[in-house]
């Protein structure tokens, strides 16, 4: 689904964006141009971010964990 209209952003992009390194909106929007011409989207992106990055920490932190 498109998320930014203004700058064609899929909520697949933000997602690639965060499994690339993202960790905050600022760096999605700075890596998509999400969120930064008109602002409607910002929500959405947001919220779409927050999800992302959770799942990929909690990806992250079940890698760590092993078997002694």
């Amino acid at each position: 689904m498109y998320v930014c209209i203004c700058k064609g952003v899929s909520d697949h992009r933000i997602r690639q964006a965060v499994e690339e390194g993202a960790r905050s909106w600022r760096e999605v929007q700075a890596e998509t141009g999400c969120g930064t011409q008109c602002g409607k989207c910002a929500c959405v992106g947001k919220s779409l971010t927050r999800e992302a990055v959770k799942e990929a920490l909690l990806h992250s932190a079940t890698d760590l964990a092993y078997a002694v």
